[in-house]
């Protein structure tokens, strides 16, 4: 299976040219309620059910307990590169890869997973869309630590390790008003690992100086025994994009990725370009 990764050329050249691939910061991404959406429908939840079975102190200390742990978000916060399953997408390349003026790398979906399985907190997963996590398992397991009194007067560890579950799976988990993205992140939890199986680095902007996770793609293509051009299955230069092709085959050429060069092509997805 392929992934489709959409993008820049400076993301290109950091994931070709560098072999590092950047996770950012799910809370900052396009969809203001990533990770929020699950974690604050859950917490909804259980609130609902302990109060309309009349367990007032336990509604309050869950009340209170959720308040303190959404205060911590930044914590909480869930890393990703994403890809979507969708080749030459008019939708993808213009949300995500310059109005269609960027790049779209295709990666085989088996070797993202090789490389990733010992990476302790990394994980290839695919997207699912609700607008309720209703049901949800950890739900129910919420609201059973949370009928005992004991969890809130004793020891919170059992709360805090499902919260950690929770904020997991937040980051897989989107509005349905993305269901046509398709999509599949490769997503770090930081916050769950007892030692970080990578370094956050910082990218300096004019305006603002942002975190992000770099995956070595070099390092863990090696480990895996694979090389690094296998990862990429082909290279499609957007629709509105002024790039030479010629030009790019050279510059793969050059970098020393000459399986690459032949890989590259145009999308013929006929996405009007963006007026001046």
């Amino acid at each position: 299976m392929i992934l489709y990764h959409y993008t820049d050329f400076n993301a290109l050249n950091g994931i070709v040219g560098n072999a590092e691939l950047r996770l950012n910061n799910i809370l900052n991404m396009n969809d203001t309620s990533e990770m929020r959406l699950f974690v604050n429908d859950l917490r909804d939840n259980v609130l609902v059910d302990l109060k309309n079975d009349g367990l007032d102190k336990n509604f309050t200390l869950a009340k209170d307990f959720f308040k303190k742990e959404f205060a911590e978000e930044f914590h909480y916060s869930a890393y990703a590169a994403c890809f979507s399953e969708y080749r030459d997408d008019a939708a993808q390349w213009e949300r995500y890869a310059k109005g269609g003026q960027g790049v779209c790398i295709a990666f085989h979906k088996e070797l993202l997973e090789k490389i990733v399985q010992h990476e302790g907190s990394v994980s290839l997963k695919k997207v699912y869309y609700q607008d309720s996590v209703a049901g949800h398992d950890l739900v129910k397991k919420f609201e059973k630590a949370m009928r005992d009194l004991k969890s809130f007067e004793g020891s919170r560890s059992k709360l805090h390790k499902l919260m950690n579950e929770a904020w997991i799976s937040s980051a897989a988990f989107k509005h349905p008003s993305f269901t046509s993205e398709n999509e599949v992140r490769l997503i770090y939890t930081p916050f769950s690992a007892e030692e970080a199986a990578v370094k956050p680095k910082y990218h300096i902007a004019w305006d603002r100086i942002k975190k992000y996770y770099p995956m070595d793609l070099k390092e863990l293509c090696t480990k895996a025994g694979i090389n690094i051009a296998d990862l990429v299955d082909e290279i499609i230069i957007g629709p509105a994009s002024p790039q030479s092709l010629p030009i790019l085959q050279d510059y793969l050429i050059d970098g020393g990725l000459r399986k690459l060069s032949d890989r590259v092509c145009l999308s013929r997805c006929p996405l009007r370009k963006p007026t001046t």
